[in-house]
């Protein structure tokens, strides 16, 4: 199945849809974006549509294929034009968005030392989490 992106106002993504991959293919069998936008289009009357893949994240493709737009895209994220990618919403204001991957990441890195943490955006820190 391929994945599309119904683009809202201020480039946020509004929906996701499902298309049956036959559907993106021309005439050679080639899948082509174009032609999953025009099936949108005809079938919602909505013209802003992204292709977008479920198995692509921080602009790695996890079954090693070609990464498409960094992100797969989820409702509220944003389609960026200019990177030609999804970006997620921006979790705290203190976070900055990584240009390679288009996730947003804190300014210190969490632990890595298998306990849970927590982001603490008022002392910018990750606070362990207790156990209940």
């Amino acid at each position: 199945m391929a994945s599309f992106a119904k683009i809202g106002l201020n480039n946020k993504v509004i929906e996701v849809l499902s298309v049956v991959n036959e559907v993106l293919h021309d005439s050679n069998g080639v899948e082509q974006e174009v032609i999953g936008i025009d099936f949108l289009t005809k079938l919602t009357g909505y013209p802003v549509w992204k292709q977008t893949s479920y198995n692509t994240i921080g602009g790695v493709h996890n079954n090693g294929g070609t990464p498409l737009r960094k992100n797969h895209a989820g409702i509220g994220y944003t389609y960026d034009e200019d990177r030609d990618a999804f970006i997620p919403k921006k979790p705290f204001n203190s976070w900055i968005l990584n240009e390679d991957t288009c996730l947003w990441e804190a300014p210190t890195a969490r632990p890595n030392d298998g306990k849970f943490y927590n982001w603490n955006e008022t002392n910018l820190t990750w606070d362990i989490v207790e156990k209940i």
